[in-house]
């Protein structure tokens, strides 16, 4: 049942965030923010693709131990691909709100995302084991984790400030991400059932994908209204 469950639940999603995503981009009419959130949206579902699909034919066949390589890449690559999810994030704060200079800013979340991609490279995250180390997991998502801090402070900072109603919880969504992401990290190869915290942890994702799409649905009725 788990595995019919999960995997109808990830494909839903998939194709839910990909197809929002592509929408976005083909019909952003050179807003740049619509743009940056429908690329944000198709990076978001095909990086998780590589790890969902591989652990729905595991959980529908011989079981996630039997498949750990085809996991632990599909793991390897979402961890770099949502590494690029939040700096993207981080260039729609900058075109929402208008944001110029700030180059220590860019600087430190590009430093940051090259730090946690390039700790991803490393042979001792022993990916292609069931039983990775902890100790790696932690190591490559402590640059992620400062990433995501700097960004929920920068949302809501500008949000507070502009009385930004539509985006009001984009703060709240992304510590939501991180905040079900970490025990994943931290406990799931010893608790099993830790892993459930992946569900709303891909909501917390939706979430900011939709606050995105319901403002560029906004922007496209109210030109439709002009023209």
């Amino acid at each position: 049942m788990q595995a019919i469950m999960e995997t109808l639940f990830d494909a839903v999603y998939l194709i839910g965030v990909i197809t929002v995503g592509i929408i976005m981009v083909t019909k952003a009419k050179g807003n740049k923010q619509f743009k940056l959130f429908g690329l944000m949206a198709v990076l978001l579902g095909a990086g998780d693709a590589f790890h969902l699909i591989p652990r729905s034919y595991a959980l529908l066949t011989t079981g996630l131990e039997a498949n750990a390589a085809a996991l632990g890449i599909g793991k390897f690559i979402t961890s770099i691909t949502m590494t690029i999810f939040y700096v993207i994030l981080y260039h729609i704060w900058r075109q929402r709100y208008n944001i110029e200079g700030r180059k220590g800013l860019t600087l430190s979340i590009y430093a940051l995302s090259i730090i946690r991609i390039a700790l991803c490279f490393f042979p001792q995250n022993d990916w292609l084991n069931y039983n990775a180390p902890v100790s790696w997991g932690i190591y490559r998502n402590l640059p992620f984790a400062i990433m995501g801090i700097i960004i929920i402070c920068i949302f809501y900072s500008e949000v507070k400030k502009h009385t930004d109603e539509n985006f009001r919880f984009m703060w709240l969504a992304i510590v939501l991400s991180f905040a079900l992401y970490m025990p994943v990290v931290l406990w799931a190869t010893t608790i099993r059932w830790i892993g459930i915290l992946m569900i709303p942890k891909t909501l917390a994702y939706v979430w900011i994908v939709i606050m995105g799409f319901k403002e560029f649905r906004a922007n496209l009725n109210k030109e439709q209204y002009k023209s």
